[in-house]
């Protein structure tokens, strides 16, 4: 049972044997990054697997955090966490850029394909044609 029941937008990124590839001390540091961040840095049960727990905006920004850090101790965690991001890339990208590199791709695409890929209303989609055509 959990303390906390699970929201539907929180993404869990298993990082496996954690400690082993960054090392004890680095884990507490990025286990407090984490918590700053507005995420969950865990073990699972009492493995040597942990998982990072958060929604996509906290994520992103421990993410960011990490990079800032530019330290190579940290190159495991800021790998699996953009592995893990990558699959909800389009959620991060604003509308209007997403319509714009859908149509950049696929200039035939039509109206109804737009709006089912980025669930967009009919006025964007237009919208985004039209700047295309431009």
């Amino acid at each position: 049972m959990q303390n906390s029941p699970m929201k539907d937008s929180e993404i869990i990124t298993p990082l496996p044997s954690l400690i082993r590839r960054i090392g004890g001390d680095n884990a507490k540091q990025a286990k407090q990054l984490a918590l700053e961040s507005g995420c969950q840095l865990k073990r699972i049960r009492r493995s040597r697997n942990w998982q990072l727990v958060g929604e996509l905006a906290d994520l992103n920004g421990l993410l960011q955090d990490l990079k800032n850090l530019e330290s190579e101790d940290f190159r495991y965690l800021t790998t699996k966490l953009e592995q893990g991001l990558s699959h909800y890339q389009d959620l991060l990208e604003p509308k209007a850029q997403r319509l714009s590199r859908i149509l950049k791709d696929k200039p035939n695409a039509t109206l109804a394909e737009l709006i089912a890929l980025t669930d967009c209303t009919m006025a964007e989609a237009r919208q985004a044609r039209f700047d295309a055509e431009i």
